[in-house]
């Protein structure tokens, strides 16, 4: 199954996934030729060279203006996740050897543009945003001035659903937002948020486990009826990898059950019997999730009786040695999203990957924007967590004066974050002084307000505190 479209991944249907895997861009003609034989537990020659016409095959989709950002309906960007997996840095991706339109810079530019991503965006375009672009190398909360994704993200939270991105019957937005904020790491490769923040939404995805293992694109939490139906495969990868992305092991109970899911679908051909039958896309999200969960989609348990494995059915369906994959068995035409999916599964990846450093000279490893930008609107993630009611998550925008700011600015300015709520009181109201007292809960003995910055040490709550630009700002109350 193809990606989350710009506009939702909930409304997925087998017609326009049917349609998807038809299209072929001119550029890619010359890459079909025949598809590679089926054989038994793909060997690493075998993987290799799946990765390297894999990563062929998508550098031919990149537009002659250096994009895979694609007008309406599903996005090639999603390219960048399985470059990365496979080794190439989209800052070395270049139409022609042209370098000032490398992939990295032209997608850095759409993604930091006012008018991106559409008049009516919605929660799974930021999380689209924040998964690809840290497989490209740029930080996804230091974009550019008056572009940070992981904000974006915040505020979408559900103050009424803690845990939930976006409309909770959507699930598939909480799935993606659990995803970009536990995969999405820092430019240092540390965690980004504050562990309770990944909790909330490892506890929305355990509530909404159907009762044979997995899941599907629609809220079920609370509803055995929706809990009784049958599971999808490739919502069951997306689930199970947001799990683990959070922090949960691969030994537990809710991962387990999602193993086992997939492994009572697996059929002779090592392919997952989707509701649309085998096809690389189910295929690609379901080893994408034991990827993600440090499950080795060619162990014993997901060896058919015929021999053959999730990856031996991916490489069968790649075309040799034009290096696309095709969506259905019966295809002669590879699919972009098909490709996207295959390759970052044979890669080993999850949703997204770690960037590999470009080898392109005066590259740097991430593409950041250091300071604020004085008179230019910002936004900033900011996390209160009090230690006993729900969490307070925003997004705060304000218009900084300097190329720095201050916990106290922010603050400030919460009180008009999206969602409301997040501040509602701040003592001391003025001044640089230690915070004694937030949303009514007071400094008593040990156990004070404290400020962290991108999770880093947490230390006492000022509001002189210095906060820079793109820094998730969480203030936890505890001794």
């Amino acid at each position: 199954m193809s990606f989350l479209t710009s506009r939702t991944a909930a409304s997925r249907t087998a017609a326009s996934r049917t349609a998807a895997a038809v299209t072929v861009p001119l550029a890619a003609g010359a890459l079909l030729l025949s598809a590679v034989p089926a054989q038994a537990t793909a060997t690493p020659a075998q993987t290799a060279t799946s990765k390297s016409t894999g990563v062929t095959y998508l550098k031919s989709l990149q537009a002659a203006d250096g994009s895979y950002v694609t007008g309406g309906g599903l996005s090639n960007e999603w390219a960048f996740s399985a470059l990365a997996a496979a080794g190439t840095a989209a800052a070395d991706v270049t139409p022609g050897g042209d370098a000032t339109k490398n992939a990295r810079l032209v997608y850095r530019n759409q993604l930091a543009a006012p008018a991106w991503p559409s008049a009516s965006p919605v929660v799974t375009d930021y999380e689209r945003g924040i998964l690809n672009a840290y497989a490209a190398g740029i930080d996804p909360a230091r974009v550019g001035p008056g572009r940070n994704l992981v904000a974006d993200l915040a505020a979408y939270w559900q103050t009424a659903e803690p845990g939930y991105y976006g409309p909770s019957a959507n699930f598939n937005g909480t799935v993606f937002g659990l995803l970009a904020l536990g995969g999405a790491r820092t430019q240092s490769g540390t965690r980004r948020v504050p562990q309770s923040l990944l909790d909330a939404s490892v506890a929305a995805v355990r509530a909404n486990q159907h009762n044979d293992g997995g899941w599907n694109y629609s809220k079920a939490a609370g509803d055995p009826t929706a809990l009784a139906q049958g599971s999808d495969i490739d919502m069951t990868g997306a689930a199970m990898a947001s799990l683990c992305s959070g922090g949960v092991p691969n030994t537990d109970a809710a991962v387990v059950a999602a193993k086992n899911f997939l492994k009572g679908k697996l059929v002779a051909s090592g392919a997952f019997n989707s509701m649309w039958g085998a096809n690389t896309d189910s295929n690609g999200w379901a080893v994408s999730g034991l990827n993600a969960c440090g499950i080795n989609p060619q162990g014993a348990e997901f060896t058919s009786g015929a021999g053959k494995t999730p990856i031996d059915f991916l490489i069968a369906q790649q075309f040799k040695p034009g290096g696309g994959f095709k969506y259905l068995p019966t295809d002669t035409v590879p699919s972009a999203y098909a490709s996207v999916d295959g390759l970052r599964a044979v890669a080993g990846a999850g949703f997204t990957a770690t960037p590999p450093a470009p080898s392109a000279a005066g590259e740097p490893a991430w593409a950041a924007t250091t300071g604020f930008t004085p008179g230019t609107a910002a936004r900033l993630a900011l996390v209160v967590d009090n230690g006993t009611a729900p969490l307070k998550v925003c997004a705060v925008t304000f218009t900084p004066t300097g190329s720095t700011t201050t916990l106290g600015e922010v603050l400030d300015a919460a009180a008009t974050a999206t969602p409301g709520g997040c501040v509602t009181t701040v003592t001391p109201a003025t001044g640089s002084g230690t915070i004694t007292s937030l949303n009514g809960t007071a400094n008593s003995g040990s156990a004070t307000w404290k400020v962290d910055l991108d999770a880093g040490t947490a230390t006492a709550a000022t509001r002189a505190t210095t906060v820079h630009l793109g820094d998730t700002v969480s203030l936890r109350y505890g001794s």
